[in-house]
């Protein structure tokens, strides 16, 4: 006895959703040339205009070997965690919690208990505390259906209230010789310092994992459109839980590298990183919409945004300034996305 077909419309839905997801993944994959290109160059000219400013205003000191070291080092702790943020952001969602995230993970991992284990317990209690709160963002969203934004909006109060907890709001000191070691001037390896190989490190590997993987592909598919890519078989929860899980990984790495560069554990860690994160992924291309997203262009935004920080510093211009010249590179970063031809921000 012959078995009845399969709706025909059935199996065109399933082939139109899978060709809309394998467009939405090919933004991965884009050919040089393309919109992503002309940012990157933009972005490597504002980096260019803005090292040239800092060699005129402050001449005697902005390219000082050691101030470029500085620059590199300020921007490597946020910029692991703006790398887990442009995974987060590409596929449609966003997180709050990673500055709450960093602080709660670096407080943890300078008590007195867990720095009894040295330089491995540090790092173990860093990485797996950053991991363990992604976990609970990711299965708030992914199977609690919970909005992204109130998700982590509640990690991040939660995350605080813990920091704040732990502390007492007290300054917790690291006393672990091998980890302070690794801050110094006698650690840096051909002039580079450690945490700057490390934020190399992640980068490398963050693009490579967007751009040359299907966990990349899947990423920019749900982005770019959800339904299609559950129709064409992607696990859309799976993929968000391993995303936050992703971010809470690079937040628990950035704790660890500002226990490193501060020598302590604080509540007040990571202050506005989630604002930081966002802003300078955006400006690199990242669209918040979700669809498309760029590790280097993230990259590149957050050294602008660090190297500002330190121009006007050494200029001893108020940070209200500052702040109002980050706020137009946001403004304007996202009115260019919106007259880019690959779609609206």
């Amino acid at each position: 006895m012959t078995q009845p077909a399969a709706p025909a419309h059935k199996d065109a839905s399933t082939s139109t959703a899978k060709a809309a997801a394998d467009k939405e993944a090919s933004g991965a994959r884009r050919p040089l040339g393309g919109w992503g290109d002309v940012r990157t160059l933009s972005l490597l000219g504002v980096l260019a205009v803005l090292v040239a400013v800092g060699g005129i205003t402050a001449p005697d000191e902005f390219l000082k070997t050691s101030n470029l070291q500085l620059i590199l080092t300020q921007a490597s702790v946020i910029g692991v965690v703006t790398v887990g943020m442009t995974f987060v952001i590409t596929s449609g969602g966003i997180d709050l919690s990673v500055g709450a995230m960093v602080a709660l993970a670096s407080v943890w991992a300078t008590t007195v208990a867990t720095q009894d284990f040295g330089f491995a317990g540090i790092l173990f209690t860093a990485v797996i505390v950053g991991v363990g709160c992604g976990l609970v963002n990711g299965l708030l969203i992914a199977y609690g259906r919970m909005v992204p934004f109130i998700a982590t909006l509640a990690m991040l109060a939660s995350a605080r209230g813990l920091a704040l907890q732990i502390t007492g709001g007290t300054t917790q000191i690291v006393t672990v010789g091998s980890v302070l070691d690794l801050g110094a001037r006698d650690s840096y390896v051909l002039g580079i310092p450690p945490l700057v190989l490390i934020f190399g490190a992640v980068t490398v590997i963050g693009w490579l994992l967007l751009n040359r993987t299907t966990f990349g592909r899947r990423t920019v598919a749900v982005g770019g459109n959800a339904e299609a890519a559950r129709l064409a078989g992607i696990d859309v929860r799976r993929q968000r839980l391993y995303l936050y899980l992703l971010s809470g990984l690079c937040c628990g790495i950035a704790a660890f590298m500002l226990i490193v560069l501060a020598g302590s554990g604080q509540n007040t860690n990571g202050n506005l990183y989630e604002l930081d994160a966002i802003a300078a992924a955006i400006i690199g291309g990242t669209l918040l919409s979700g669809g498309r997203g760029t590790i280097v262009g993230s990259v590149l935004g957050v050294l602008v945004f660090t190297t500002i920080t330190n121009i006007f510093a050494l200029n001893n211009l108020e940070t209200a300034v500052q702040q109002i010249a980050k706020g137009a590179i946001i403004v304007a970063a996202v009115l260019v996305q919106r007259r880019s031809p690959h779609g609206d921000a």
